[in-house]
This record gives C-alpha cells, structure tokens and sequence, in this order.
C-alpha cells in the first residue's frame, strides 16, 4: 500500500491568504501524476478528515507539465488567531505524508 511519502517527490503548505491554505504535491514522475493526481484517495474526504475542512468547499487543481497537484481547503479559523500554532501553515503538509493512496 503505497503512502504519498512514497510517491511525492516534494510537498508544501502554505497560506493562501488569512483564510485558505494550499497544499502543492509534486510527483515524482507522469506515471505517479497520472495514477494519483484524481485519485479519490487524495480526494475532499482526506482534508475534512485531517484538516476540518468543509469537503464542498476543497479545490484541486492538477497541473500536468509540472506534476503537481494543488489542493487547497479553507482554515478553521483565520490565520493569527489566538490559538495559532503554525501562522504560515508551513508544518501542515505532515499529516498528510502518511496518507493511504490505495
């Protein structure tokens, strides 16, 4: 059973403003793009179990000529708020390494 650690050859978190963060995932390959890019295991349902998001409101855009995929999902609260732990949303890309692509 593959996880996305074993299929990504670098992913990254970032915010998208104050209010959505975005997740780019880079494959290692076009076969990986190809078989995981619309998987639904890397679908809306993964970032609602994660990250809370609401999964209606899960954006993915694919990129082909790069091999990666964007995925971006708004934030439970805005960023700075008083229980912030990660401003820039740099460290959430982590839960997801783990991730189940079977």
């Amino acid at each position: 059973m593959p996880e996305l650690r074993d299929v990504a050859r670098h992913v990254r978190s970032k915010n998208a403003g104050p209010f959505w963060v975005t997740i780019d995932i880079f494959f290692k390959d076009e076969a990986d793009f190809d078989l995981y890019a619309q998987s639904p295991a890397l679908g809306p349902e993964l970032f609602a179990r994660l990250y809370g998001a609401d999964p209606t409101l899960v954006k993915r855009v694919a990129v082909r000529s790069l091999n990666v995929l964007k995925v971006s999902y708004p934030r439970i609260q805005p960023q700075g708020w008083r229980g912030e732990r990660d401003m820039h949303q740099g460290q959430s890309f982590a839960r997801l390494m783990g991730a189940d692509l079977t």
